[in-house]
């Protein structure tokens, strides 16, 4: 919506563009600027916090074609003589002409004087922040604390956002300078990385060592899951390296499937071994069928 104090506010000055400048060049110059002058990144700066709305209330307008028309044309009506006070207190001419002061910007807001405006009520600014989240709140969901314009806000996290993910929260960002809608508050995500814990998809996975006798032999082993108790898997006789096993159900939570806890097995090479181990092992590869493991895959290869 039009306002009378456009007249002397010049937005392209506050974002540092031109008149011409193109919505691409002023959506990278506002991001520029509000992260410049965030008021996260300046708590209790009075000065970062007003040049903060300063801004946001210039690209609200700017990147606005219909706003921005709105803008150019009241700008171009108040580049003129400016408005003087005449006899009796009665505002002089605009452009020479002979209506008053009240009578322009009845003419120019549709007739409603300083409240009126041919826009309707005026939309808030979104607001952009980042957050990051350890892994297993990332899973499970979470609530948050922000500062926003020096005001604290509890924020809930869904169960299952992923790493670089943004959450719009409606209504949560700037408020209207007239009675308009609030603006949206979005919100950039990063995921730490766990130690132990990786997510494909809704599915989480991890990498679980067994011994050499465990792959050989079977066995059953504990599997940990994020957050919970460990869960007990078996490990079938001649398991081969990398086979993964599946925990149903123990995955990402999300809206329209539950994922699976995937534990892929790591057989576990002694880096040290005792002669007479060694021995036992020579013992034992006489026994087994004398097969080279690589032959199919030099055989795919061309090279046999």
């Amino acid at each position: 919506m039009a306002s009378q104090d456009w007249f002397e506010k010049d937005f392209y000055k506050v974002m540092g563009v031109s008149k011409d400048v193109s919505e691409a060049e002023l959506k990278k110059k506002y991001r520029k600027l509000a992260r410049e002058f965030h008021p996260d990144l300046h708590p209790g700066d009075a000065k970062a916090e007003a040049r903060f709305k300063e801004i946001n209330e210039a690209y609200d307008v700017l990147n606005d074609k219909s706003k921005r028309a709105e803008y150019d044309q009241v700008r171009a009506m108040g580049g003129g003589p400016r408005f003087t006070g005449g006899a009796g207190g009665q505002g002089a001419g605009f452009n020479g002409g002979g209506a008053g002061f009240e009578d322009v910007f009845a003419n120019l807001f549709g007739g409603g004087g300083f409240g009126g405006g041919f826009g309707g009520p005026q939309r808030g600014a979104d607001l952009s922040t980042k957050t990051t989240l350890a892994f297993i709140d990332s899973i499970h969901g979470t609530s948050i604390k922000l500062n926003l314009n020096g005001k604290e806000v509890t924020v809930n996290i869904p169960a299952g956002v992923s790493d670089g993910q943004k959450i719009k929260l409606r209504g949560k960002g700037q408020a209207s300078p007239n009675g308009g809608p609030a603006g949206d508050l979005i919100i950039d995500v990063h995921v730490k990385p766990h130690p132990v814990f990786s997510r494909d998809g809704n599915n989480i996975r991890v990498t679980v060592p067994v011994t050499f006798h465990e792959a050989v032999v079977g066995a059953t082993i504990q599997v940990p899951t994020l957050g919970g108790e460990p869960v007990k898997l078996k490990v079938t006789p001649g398991t081969p390296n990398g086979r993964v096993l599946r925990v149903k159900g123990r995955g990402v939570q999300g809206a329209k499937a539950v994922g699976d806890l995937l534990a892929t097995v790591e057989i576990a090479v002694p880096a040290h071994v005792s002669e007479k181990a060694k021995q036992a092992l020579a013992e034992f590869d006489a026994l087994l069928p004398q097969e080279d493991p690589r032959e199919d895959l030099l055989n795919k290869a061309g090279l046999l």
